[in-house]
């Protein structure tokens, strides 16, 4: 059966429900690579998750509430929203991996200290500007790296949204 018809005869409950349950196995994943195999995150790819788990609240919100026309709008414009980001900041770390050697922003401090020390305007463009640590390709699969895999699934999931979206169907 093709993609279009099995989507077509889902209500959005299911299609928010299926976008949940695919950013709770990314983020699975990424704590696995965290604490079983020791990847630490870079300050992009913390931005990068949080991006995800705003997309996840959306979609669970979705899920549960099973919105009519009004609010599959809603749900959906906000998960565009997260998605896009996501693209804009995957994006920026792609562009940091493939930087030649010497032009690699230094690295700065970590985000705790940070956090601790600095004021809330400067974390957050010192997060989203990226640091030498971003530029490190840690873990891949089929040739692709952690923030490509992310903006694969940016795009799929804010498609998804963008499809509910359009097709407001309440079952």
């Amino acid at each position: 059966m093709p993609l279009a018809r099995v989507l077509s005869t889902l209500s959005a409950r299911w299609l928010y429900l299926a976008g949940a349950l695919v950013i709770g196995a990314l983020l699975g994943g990424a704590l696995y690579l965290e604490y079983y195999q020791h990847q630490e995150p870079c300050p992009l790819c913390m931005v990068q998750r949080l991006a995800f788990i705003c997309m996840l609240v959306f979609f669970v919100l979705g899920a549960l509430h099973n919105p009519g026309r009004l609010g599959t709008r809603i749900y959906s414009g906000f998960i565009i929203f997260f998605a896009l980001f996501g693209i804009a900041v995957a994006g920026r770390h792609i562009w940091i991996q493939h930087l030649p050697a010497d032009e690699i922003p230094s690295c700065g401090p970590g985000l705790d200290y940070m956090l601790a020390h600095f004021p809330m305007s400067h974390v957050l463009q010192d997060l989203l500007h990226g640091s030498g640590e971003c530029a490190v390709k840690g873990w891949s699969f089929i040739g692709l790296n952690l923030p490509e895999w992310s903006l694969v699934f940016y795009i799929l999931l804010g498609g998804l949204a963008v499809y509910t979206f359009l097709r407001v169907r309440r079952t």
